[in-house]
């Protein structure tokens, strides 16, 4: 069964940079198209930005220019830079396939996801 584990979240500062990882077991994730997806508080959880399985990216309008997706498929691993972040981009942020990984019963799977807090 598929495994994802996401770090490298913690507090930064306006203006600060984190690196992300994704670390996939139970399966391997060289032929799916990857993302990183976050969710906020009261908010619905949202794409933030994919990677299909020859690295070709696409971000949503909020953080381009700012994040950069990237993979390594030899060490079954998602990664996620994020520069100059701001107070809005602090959620939980998850890494999954595009689409996510489905459970028996129909439902999602979800990793626990990494915590990112912008504030000064």
């Amino acid at each position: 069964q598929v495994q994802l584990v996401e770090s490298g979240g913690g507090f930064v500062q306006p203006g600060g940079s984190l690196r992300l990882s994704c670390a996939a077991s139970g399966t391997v994730i060289r032929i799916y198209p990857m993302a990183w997806y976050r969710q906020a508080p009261g908010k619905q959880r949202e794409l933030v930005a994919t990677i299909t399985f020859d690295s070709n990216t696409n971000y949503a309008d909020a953080v381009k220019g700012r994040f950069t997706i990237s993979r390594d498929n030899i060490k079954n691993m998602v990664y996620l830079q994020m520069n100059s972040l701001k107070p809005e981009d602090a959620a939980v942020y998850y890494c999954n396939k595009d689409p996510p990984f489905r459970l028996p019963g129909n439902r999602d799977y979800w990793g626990q996801g990494t915590q990112v807090t912008v504030s000064s």
